[in-house]
């Protein structure tokens, strides 16, 4: 019986711990947001606890159904969403402690960097305190360009994580620019969130 009350406390502590594994997920408008509800569903299968945001672009390349399904919570979009009272940047900010960009765009790493926040995804990045982590995806030209590096090193300068790019087939080209395989990405993920 004592047996039984030890195997008992083991699972409610192990439920306690997947409890606290919670993040958030902006996702980007580029050709690689197709790759994120899969490293959504690895997630879930670690039994993380998962919320999305989504960019008005991202909706051009994956529905916010998709991700509705693989994460099981509401996808966000709209900062400004009629019969609510409360801000969405803010509860949103307060429901991880790691938030994952995938795929990051030059767009969203230039208004990191600059401090801006226009949209919900831009806002909610500038009032998390926690753990963010970058997982850029482009054109290689746009990764190479000057000003994005220039970005990419001040936000490094500032604690911002990053895992990729990598070096490979894009949807224009190859080089500089592809998201990082997915499990790296949740390997990292993973390594963060313990640190």
């Amino acid at each position: 019986m004592a047996q039984c009350g030890y195997f008992t406390k083991f699972i409610n502590l192990c439920k306690i711990i997947n409890m606290n594994k919670k993040i958030l997920i902006g996702v980007c408008g580029s050709i690689s947001a197709y790759k994120t509800p899969i490293v959504i569903r690895r997630l879930k299968e670690k039994k993380w606890d998962v919320k999305v945001i989504m960019t008005e672009s991202a909706t051009k390349f994956i529905t916010p159904l998709t991700l509705e399904t693989v994460s099981k919570n509401s996808v966000y979009i709209d900062m400004f969403e009629k019969n609510r009272w409360d801000m969405h940047h803010i509860g949103l900010s307060e429901f991880a402690k790691t938030f994952l960009i995938i795929p990051a765009t030059a767009n969203i790493l230039g208004k990191t960097a600059n401090g801006i926040a226009d949209d919900l995804l831009s806002a909610t990045i500038m009032s998390f305190k926690e753990k963010i982590v970058f997982a850029p995806a482009m054109n290689y030209k746009m990764w190479e360009n000057p000003i994005v590096q220039e970005n990419v090193k001040k936000l490094k300068k500032h604690g911002y994580y990053f895992v990729g790019p990598v070096k490979g087939s894009l949807a224009e080209g190859s080089g500089w620019g592809r998201l990082a395989k997915i499990k790296d990405i949740v390997t990292f993920i993973e390594k963060i969130f313990d640190k």
